[in-house]
């Protein structure tokens, strides 16, 4: 079970940032509470941890540019709000980063990216890899190309799907109120902020009262349910006041801050489930000896040499089953080629990919992070 002394050794952050702990009074993207945030955020690299930015802004800075006062209901005056806004969002988080000498990137996702196997592989592959050279990913939803069917509906969701993505150690949802409590704190002066839960408590979806501001959509319902679906990768979740001083240092201290929203699962153990027994096998692998040793007894990727056959027809991103040469399933995990091309490389080493195949794509098979033995 997390706790708050063991968050002090978690290594990979997911951080959610709302539209009013960015801008004033509707005026668009204010400098002066943006600078904070990114002091923080690079305190924390400095410190060892990966940092993933999930930022609201983009529809607020669009309105001011466009002097919009009020947030539009058209779908496509928010698409276009938020397009017109995303160029100041991104320059402001790139300039502010740059000070402290890291790059950032822009990465835009819709709901559609993170279900079809094939992109979600591709978008955390690009995570990772940015995360790996030093790179802190700036992330919101792609508003000029989602529908209302695609749409996250908030980042709150946006960061939780995140989360699940690259397998995050801690999701942090910053707020402008301290956490959540027992009641609404607005109207009853008695409400007592609740400082740590289970993220199933039924009392959660009793108290969580939801609210629309202004510039942002959401409330502490959202967070509730950003919350359990963190919890599906063993994500757990602070709900945490974004108004404080130095709210994501103390956090990383192990203090006491806001809400900790405790998943009901290890993070092993909720992604063997869901690997396991939530998608359906598309093909097999029949490893040699020496595969199935390397993985039950080192926990290595799977790489096409320790491959001898390959069975069914699957697409990159899809769910086969490892077997040994007698049929015992060892392993199940998210193929990184279909079967036509796993069936050329099958056998062979990594440095001859590009030779068979024309390309290199990945040197795995199947990635140790995206493979679960049984």
């Amino acid at each position: 079970m997390i706790s708050r002394d063991a968050i002090p050794r978690t290594r990979r952050w997911v951080v959610k940032i709302g539209s009013a702990l960015l801008t004033r009074d509707g005026q668009g993207l204010e400098r002066s509470m943006l600078t904070p945030w990114v002091d923080q955020m690079a305190d924390r690299r400095d410190a060892g941890c990966e940092i993933v930015l999930v930022s609201s802004g983009a529809v607020a800075e669009g309105m001011a540019r466009m002097g919009w006062r009020r947030r539009p209901k058209s779908l496509h005056e928010l698409q276009a709000a938020a397009a017109v806004g995303q160029m100041g969002l991104v320059r402001a988080y790139e300039d502010c980063f740059k000070i402290r000498g890291l790059h950032t990137a822009q990465v835009l996702l819709t709901r559609d990216d993170l279900s079809n196997r094939q992109r979600y592989l591709n978008a955390r592959s690009t995570l990772r890899t940015l995360l790996k050279l030093g790179v802190v990913p700036v992330i919101n939803e792609n508003d000029t190309v989602a529908t209302d069917e695609l749409r996250f509906g908030d980042n709150d969701t946006l960061a939780a799907l995140v989360a699940n993505l690259i397998e995050a150690d801690l999701l942090v949802l910053l707020t402008d109120q301290d956490g959540i409590f027992d009641a609404d704190p607005r109207g009853n002066p008695n409400a007592r902020l609740i400082p740590e839960a289970w993220v199933d408590d039924p009392q959660l979806d009793v108290v969580a009262g939801g609210s629309v501001t202004g510039l942002g959509t959401g409330g502490m319902v959202t967070k509730v349910r950003a919350a359990r679906l963190a919890a599906r990768s063993g994500t757990p979740t602070i709900v945490a006041p974004g108004r404080g001083d130095r709210v994501l240092a103390r956090i990383g201290e192990g203090e006491s801050v806001g809400t900790l929203l405790i998943p009901f699962q290890e993070a092993q153990a909720a992604r063997k489930q869901w690997l396991a027994g939530h998608l359906r096998v598309r093909g097999r692998l029949v490893l040699d000896a020496g595969a199935v040793k390397a993985l039950r007894e080192k926990g290595t990727s799977l790489l096409a040499v320790g491959v001898k056959q390959v069975q069914g027809n699957f697409n990159r991103g899809e769910v086969v089953a490892c077997v040994d040469e007698s049929g015992a399933e060892v392993a199940r995990g998210l193929v990184n080629y279909d079967s036509q091309e796993a069936s050329r490389i099958k056998g062979r080493s990594s440095l001859r990919f590009d030779e068979i195949l024309g390309y290199l794509d990945d040197e795995e098979l199947i990635h140790r992070d995206n493979l679960v033995l049984l």
